[in-house]
């Protein structure tokens, strides 16, 4: 990651200072998986023993696991490389096909759950200490993930403590966003629910999926990529940064009103 260095894509490096102040920032949305933590290789580890458990030869290398994020949603990705496989079952109703991905897919959430609680995944850098400022400076924040719930409250709780929850204005997760990234449904779910237009908010993301859903609902993106994610397009985002260890919330408000307005881009509701 340190060949990325703090850049803004289609700005000018003098662009925080000319146009500071022009918007007030109110809001912080966050992804999660590869947001505020690097959890991509504990939830590859603990997708290929969900498929040891069900007796299937199936394994996911690192290769395979960053091809397969560009599917959005853990069922979804199993789906995707069962059909890609050449032996995806006839399955008339479906329902043993749904079935077993569902199985699979609570053993695998089950092991991620167990392995963040033994203390396999963190915080990234300065992810922690930018919540704090923001929270401190009234700025209100919120989650827009399409990971599940469970996931969440595993890193969290672990993370910042029991209270975790009530750190968030808002939360956006595959049981209220059916509509994976790209689609900007949760980032959508979240404006409404802080009442607030996008040019009030800013996101934070690792994927080319995030930073598209992000745009979509209007909102201007810093990008944090991981290494799955290193090679993405990342045109368009407000910054691109290796991660937010040394980024302030000062930073943040220059950046954020120096930028234009995002286009608006109106998605149907299914």
């Amino acid at each position: 990651m340190s060949k990325y260095k703090a850049t803004a894509l289609g700005h000018s490096p003098n662009d925080g200072a000319k146009g500071a102040g022009t918007r007030r920032l109110k809001a912080l949305i966050f992804d999660v998986d590869g947001t505020l933590a690097d959890t991509e290789s504990t939830h590859r580890a603990a997708f290929n023993q969900a498929f040891s458990a069900e007796g299937l030869s199936w394994h996911w290398d690192e290769a395979t696991y960053t091809r397969l994020l560009d599917i959005s949603g853990g069922k979804e990705r199993i789906l995707h490389y069962w059909h890609a496989r050449g032996d995806f079952p006839h399955d008339i109703s479906g329902s043993g096909v749904r079935d077993t991905v569902q199985r699979i897919h609570d053993a695998k959430t089950a092991v991620y759950e167990y392995a963040v609680h033994s203390g396999a995944v963190g915080l990234r850098p300065g992810v922690l200490r930018l919540l704090q400022e923001a929270k401190a400076a009234g700025l209100r924040l919120a989650i827009a993930t399409t990971t599940s719930p469970v996931n969440i409250a595993a890193l969290l709780r672990t993370a910042i403590g029991p209270d975790w929850v009530y750190q968030f204005a808002a939360i956006g997760d595959a049981s209220t966003a059916p509509l994976k990234k790209p689609h900007p449904q949760v980032y959508l779910q979240m404006l409404e629910r802080l009442a607030l237009p996008a040019g009030d908010c800013l996101a934070f993301e690792d994927s080319s999926n995030g930073l598209h859903a992000a745009h979509a609902a209007g909102l201007a993106t810093v990008i944090t990529p991981t290494r799955y994610t290193a090679s993405h397009d990342f045109r368009g985002c407000l910054r691109l940064l290796p991660d937010l260890a040394t980024v302030t919330l000062a930073e943040l408000e220059d950046w954020h009103g120096a930028q234009p307005a995002q286009p608006h881009v109106q998605f149907p509701a299914h």
